[in-house]
Formats: structure tokens, sequence, C-alpha cells
């Protein structure tokens, strides 16, 4: 049985998985869900995640919830193709800090200020975040090789310049350096970043 990804379109953590899949090249049936629809809500899904996120992924009778934990499985169940982590113990457990640091930190003062009230507080928060990460984008990826978190951040960093340039006060400059904005650019000229595109954004760019 091929394996089920459940997604919606635009969630960065669903996005994460879906890059790890493709970057890694398992055969998958992805299962697009609907925020506005309800479809997180049926009967059906609360059986998979009874906390009505995603993603969700399904292989064979086992089921699992939380981006980060099901990167990690996809890694591990199929360990041959492209490695989302480094085997190095040490750049390995660097990695996954650094996963960890973009859920814990990144996403949520880059949703504060995109989404929140304009405060000069939060903005310079958000540079002292970035400047952060900044410094991680000295070389092609942020850890040396494409891995999980560059898989991770990027789907936040897309979301936040999508929905901070709407912003009359947001100068993209101020916020985000020279290095990271050429990661940036990098990313999104991969061919898994264009095949994975939320779809609802590409409608949004042709209507």
């Amino acid at each position: 049985m091929a394996v089920r990804f459940y997604y919606a379109s635009g969630s960065p953590y669903a996005w994460r998985v879906w890059l790890a899949l493709e970057r890694k090249g398992i055969p998958y049936h992805r299962k697009t869900l609907s925020f506005s629809d309800g479809d997180l809500k049926t009967q059906e899904y609360g059986a998979l995640n009874p906390r009505r996120r995603v993603p969700v992924l399904v292989d064979d009778d086992f089921v699992l919830a939380e981006s980060a934990a099901i990167v990690e499985y996809i890694e591990d169940r199929w360990p041959n193709g492209p490695a989302l982590f480094a085997r190095e113990p040490r750049k390995r457990a660097i990695q996954r800090r650094m996963v960890r640091e973009a859920d814990d930190y990144l996403a949520k003062v880059g949703t504060r200020f995109a989404t929140g009230p304009a405060a000069e507080e939060t903005a310079e928060e958000l540079r002292e975040e970035l400047a952060l990460w900044e410094g991680a984008a000295t070389g092609d990826y942020l850890t040396g090789d494409l891995s999980a978190v560059d898989l991770t951040v990027y789907p936040f960093m897309a979301l936040f310049e999508r929905i901070a340039s709407r912003r009359p006060d947001f100068a993209r400059s101020d916020f985000i350096g020279p290095h990271l904005s050429a990661w940036i650019g990098r990313m999104h000229a991969l061919p898994i970043v264009q095949h994975t595109w939320p779809p609802h954004w590409k409608e949004a760019v042709s209507a």
C-alpha cells in the first residue's frame, strides 16, 4: 500500500513533510484537506489525529502526526536516497536542534509580526531572530548539504514573506540579510520546491 500523506495547502508544517517525501523519492498518495470546508473536523480525520492538525502520514497500519517526527520517521524508514539528516552524530544533533529552534522561535515570532498589530518591539524581536538565521546561511544550505533544516525553515520563510509583504511597514531588506536572501532564492529555485508550491498560492497568482 502506498504511503498516504494528509496535507493542507499553505501549512508550513505539512509542506515540510511534502518536501521530505519528494526529496527522498518516496511514492505516496497526497490527500489535500481544506481548513475552510472543515475537513480537519471530520470524525474520520479525528481518528487519525485527535488534535485535528496537519500533517499526518499513514504507512500501512502505522499512523504518525507532528511534522518534525514524520520527517525523522521518513529518514529512518527509507534510509536510501538523499539524506535528510547527517550521519555523523554531532552534526545530526545540531540539525535536530535547528529544526526545534525553527519550530519554537522562528515560527512563533514570524507569525506574531506578520499577523499581529504593528509593534516595534515585535519587529525588533524578529530582526534578532532572523539575524541568527543569517549567520547560519553562509553556505549553499543551512548546515552544508540540503537537509531537514532547510526543508523546515523555508516554508516558514515563504509564508512569512507572503503575509508580511501585505504590511505597509514591512521592508524586506530591513529584516532579511544578504546571505539569508540568497538562500531563500536558492531554495525557491529547487525543483522539489516548485513542485510542492502551495496550490492555492499558485491560484492566487494566476487569478
